[in-house]
């Protein structure tokens, strides 16, 4: 299996992203905090992809729904921007070669044989050890422990890294599904359209469509584009940090091919909609996209923040999942409708008993007319017109 790696910037995206933006000052962490009972996280996904509930929310309505009415809020002439990730097998059972027990976590393959993992160890394993990985089949491979990077280590297989994974791994589930991974989450934990492996984590947006449901949406007239973000293990890590300011971003690697760029730019030239699924889609798109919203092709690291106060330069709705209190996600899409709606919204969802996290429902929601892009604040005031 062909991983598709980082490369060096192609084209000039021009993402100049503040890793602190001003807006994030005087908002703290609790502010989007909200009650959520364990039972509602879903542990499982339903046998049909289609079958799960939608909250669509705009300024309007919070209106209770199920997934196949995505064709009845979509119009014809609309873009669908999805992520065409695919989940490798990136958790790793094995031992030291001086027997202690390891798991590791891979974040990122790096190269042909190398990768940057997570290691869950008693002691901490120095450079030039080695840790031995054994398959259900009773294959072997090695891994050379090298230099950090942060909190991850450098790994060299002997063997091509996807070789190892594939052979030995087992999929990623999130920590919030208490379960062992199973044969059907291969399957079930990615979305019909993945291609490009390097995720460790689904973008789960995607996993309510079917291969049906999207023949339904092109004959409607929905366009559809691609873009590429490997999903990594720093999307479950905690936000620590009260003052939100304060918070360091993880950063994820993505793709905007130009074939991808153009249908975007295409569609907002035409006054159509772009309509991203997931926030991973989301993030790429605006971390591509310039100040007038034209986006730009190439590759490149992402640490945008995304929160109440960011100014969406592309997308006007999107189809994501609920999720967890206190998260950048869901400051995320506080930012596409407004704190106090998503609070509402997610209120509305719990006392409904609508299932959470990466197995559970999903949303569709408009961007709330009080956000304006920057372009549009951009042509009101070219036109005459009073600042916003």
């Amino acid at each position: 299996m062909r991983c598709f790696l980082p490369k060096p910037l192609a084209g000039k995206a021009n993402m100049t992203v503040d890793i602190h933006p001003s807006y994030l000052i005087g908002q703290h962490l609790s502010d989007y905090d909200f009650h959520l009972p364990p039972e509602l996280i879903a542990q499982f996904p339903l046998a049909d992809r289609t079958a799960s509930r939608l909250l669509h929310v705009n300024d309007d309505v919070i209106e209770d729904l199920i997934f196949t009415d995505v064709r009845k809020l979509l119009k014809p002439g609309d873009l669908l921007v999805m992520n065409n990730t695919r989940v490798i097998k990136a958790r790793l059972r094995g031992v030291k070669e001086t027997g202690g027990a390891v798991e590791a976590m891979i974040e990122r393959v790096t190269g042909e044989n190398t990768a940057v993992s997570m290691l869950r160890v008693s002691k901490k394993p120095k450079p030039g050890s080695r840790l031995i990985f054994k398959g259900a089949s009773g294959e072997t491979f090695e891994a050379v422990v090298g230099g950090r990077q942060g909190e991850f280590f450098e790994l060299t297989f002997n063997a091509p890294a996807l070789t190892v994974l594939d052979a030995v791994g087992q999929v990623p589930l999130p920590p919030y599904i208490e379960r062992a991974a199973q044969l059907s989450d291969e399957s079930r934990y990615q979305t019909v359209y993945a291609e490009r492996p390097g995720a460790v984590a689904a973008p789960t947006a995607g996993l309510h469509f079917t291969k049906e449901l999207l023949e339904e949406l092109r004959a409607m007239g929905v366009e559809e584009a691609f873009v590429t973000l490997h999903v990594g293990a720093g999307t479950f890590q905690p936000v620590r940090e009260e003052n939100l300011e304060n918070h360091q971003m993880h950063s994820e690697w993505f793709e905007m091919s130009a074939e991808c760029a153009e249908a975007i730019n295409r569609a907002k030239k035409e006054g159509r909609r772009v309509v991203a699924v997931g926030t991973t889609s989301l993030r790429a798109i605006e971390s591509a996209a310039e100040d007038d919203g034209r986006v730009v092709a190439g590759t490149m690291d992402t640490r945008l923040f995304i929160a109440p106060g960011y100014r969406f330069k592309v997308i006007d709705a999107m189809v994501t999942n609920f999720h967890l209190p206190k998260s950048t996600l869901v400051m995320l899409v506080a930012a596409m409708v407004g704190k106090d709606r998503i609070l509402q919204a997610y209120k509305h969802a719990v006392e409904s008993h609508y299932r959470f996290f990466s197995y559970g429902d999903a949303c569709f929601l408009e961007r709330t007319k009080t956000n304006k892009s920057l372009k549009e604040l951009n042509d009101k005031e070219t036109h005459g017109g009073a600042h916003v």
